[in-house]
């Protein structure tokens, strides 16, 4: 059985009543009402053969006392949605100072994390508000594909209000933590979004008991917002260590490990899903349910790696907690005399990827073309578990290569005795993308296992092939399935030391043929990649949003069985995003040149 100690959150326990509703006018509980209360309204039974969810400009769409009403039922939690960088154009929300503030700060990822519509790949949203130092010339601010309304949810009630009034008005509902996603996810144009940032509470379990798993030690669990670095420092006061990112303001609980979630110490640990003990969420419905080896058990599997925004809307998880360890980072940079040398130099280290990998080590590299001869940053070379001498020493070989090479660096070795601390000292934010696309694709073991062989080379040459065409993001890392759990993590990662994201870039302003000549070169690359690892996949979180037969990509053998609780769950679809599961048979009417959500969603 599971653990009796792990109370509900305080604003777990703030829930929507039956009585509540009961007391509402009959207008109002037609908005707010549980699915299971009334029967199907007229909108949704329209969306189901066909149309498109009701849009700003409709007759259908809810006047403005209905969403009057609504904030008033939140409590003030509703708020209109008004872009970040409005505050640099002419109209009522200009402010020079704000702007000035905004302008300085756009790449800087905690800008957008602390907004309730802003996202971290505004390309997707449709650059349709950018701060005008990087805007088009003479652009202006719209709406784009942002949200038109977002409850600022800081209980389990005004989530439910939320998804309850989505659903039976018929209008698109979108989810946004911290907007840490490549893709638009968060955002979504004439959408009501659920803003998960403030569902924040973090509690410690000293021994969590789960007979069923079975796991009995200890564990934190926290709201949906809990950033990566909170959880970290309070694992490091604890004397204790968690799986999470290397980006320290990502919602370490929110969609990051509903999507499987890599992690510096998944060659150790596995990836974060595999850290899941229970769950919280909120169905299509509106009900507020448990999920975990127990209870929903089927929810508890497909939210474990089947992807965030697509099942429900969590809104806290209780992961295992491990033994402090200390950690050793290195930091270096280095390039060559030539092209030639410098290819060489990082064959020397992608040969060693097996050996480095199950030592329990990641690292994460960018490849830089810098003409006439690309730069190799290594943002990362963590060691979980070891000293600078055992770091050293695990890295010589590598060293030594890359002298008899003539090639010159300075690594920087720093230890740490607590890993939190480390995190959050050898990994930089993320920054914002206005002008790239990406694509990635987890590259499996078999390729390493006879380096020279002719399966290693084919590798070897259609991934640095890639060089030339834009930044490599890199990650040596395997994610093992250390406690053999059955769970919806993506089968690839399981058989993976190389996770790898390519891009596709064009200048602020490129015209919409540049842009479609960039996408459509990217997607060359992208079938490259795949063509040399057939049977491997691509992680969901930092995928190609066009990627062609997604579901194998993206989910492997899963897909079948996660379709069916979706189904179960969610038969009307209310959790749509764009190559999630279930996301078949509908669309974004979107005119730009590349696919955003700046468009109503509509049925094929």
């Amino acid at each position: 059985m599971a653990n009796a100690t792990a109370s509900l959150l305080p604003f777990e326990k703030i829930q929507l009543r039956a009585e509540e509703l009961a007391s509402l006018d009959g207008a109002a509980s037609s908005f707010l009402s549980f699915a299971d209360v009334s029967p199907p309204t007229v909108n949704t039974k329209r969306s189901r053969s066909g149309g498109c969810k009701i849009f700003p400009g409709d007759p259908d769409w809810p006047s403005d006392s209905v969403w009057n009403n609504l904030n008033e039922t939140l409590g003030g939690a509703l708020e209109k949605t008004v872009p970040l960088a409005a505050v640099c154009y002419a109209g009522p929300y200009y402010n020079e100072t704000q702007c000035a503030y905004v302008t300085a700060n756009w790449f800087d990822s905690g800008l957008h994390v602390s907004h309730p519509s802003s996202m971290l790949s505004p390309l997707y949203q449709g650059n349709t508000c950018l701060p005008p130092n990087i805007a088009a010339p003479n652009s202006n601010c719209t709406l784009g594909g942002y949200p038109s309304y977002v409850v600022k949810a800081r209980t389990v009630r005004e989530v439910q209000l939320g998804i309850n009034f989505a659903r039976n008005a018929n209008i698109r509902l979108v989810i946004k933590n911290t907007g840490h996603e490549f893709s638009g996810r968060s955002g979504g144009a004439g959408s009501l979004s659920i803003w998960t940032h403030q569902l924040n509470a973090l509690q410690y379990i000293p021994r969590y008991v789960d007979e069923v798993m079975p796991y009995i030690g200890p564990s934190f669990r926290g709201g949906s917002g809990v950033l990566a670095r909170d959880l970290y420092k309070a694992a490091d006061e604890k004397g204790l260590v968690v799986v999470g990112g290397e980006g320290q303001d990502v919602g370490i609980l929110g969609g990051y490990i509903q999507g499987g979630g890599h992690s510096p110490l998944s060659s150790i640990y596995g990836v974060a899903a595999d850290q899941v003990l229970e769950m919280q969420v909120i169905t299509a419905d509106g009900r507020f349910k448990v999920a975990s080896s127990t209870e929903n058990t089927d929810l508890f599997w497909a939210l474990r790696g089947g992807g965030g925004s697509t099942f429900a809307v969590v809104t806290s998880v209780t992961v295992r907690a491990h033994p402090a360890m200390q950690m050793t980072s290195v930091r270096f940079t280095f390039s060559a005399s030539s092209q030639k040398n410098f290819e060489a130099a990082v064959k020397a280290y992608w040969k060693r990827f097996i050996p480095y990998s199950d030592a329990g080590t990641y690292s994460y590299f960018f490849i830089i073309p810098t003409p006439p001869v690309s730069t190799f940053m290594m943002l990362g070379f963590v060691a979980p578990n070891k000293t600078v001498a055992e770091t050293t020493a695990l890295l010589k070989p590598w060293f030594d290569e890359l002298h008899s090479l003539n090639i010159t660096f300075d690594p920087v070795f720093k230890n740490y005795v607590k890993v939190g601390e480390g995190l959050i000292d050898t990994f930089p934010t993320e920054s914002v993308q206005t002008d790239a696309a990406i694509g990635s694709r987890l590259f499996p073991r078999s390729a390493w296992e006879n380096p020279g062989s002719a399966l290693f080379e084919k590798t070897w040459a259609t991934w640095s092939a890639s060089m030339a065409s834009g930044v490599l993001i890199s990650f040596n890392i395997r994610a093992p399935n250390v406690w053999k759990l059955d769970n919806a993590v993506l089968p690839a990662w399981r058989e993976t030391v190389l996770h790898t994201i390519q891009g596709a870039g064009w200048e602020a302003g490129a015209s919409a043929e540049a842009m479609k000549n960039a996408r459509a070169d990217l997607s060359v690359r992208q079938l490259k990649w795949k063509q040399a690892t057939p049977g491997a996949g691509s992680y969901l979180g930092e995928g190609d949003i066009e990627e062609v037969d997604w579901q194998e990509s993206f989910f492997g053998k899963n897909y079948p069985r996660l379709l069916k609780i979706k189904n179960k769950y969610d038969p009307d679809g209310l959790f749509w995003t764009k190559r999630a599961v279930g996301s078949e048979g509908r669309h974004v009417r979107s005119n730009s040149a590349i696919p955003n959500e700046n468009g109503r969603l509509c049925w094929d």
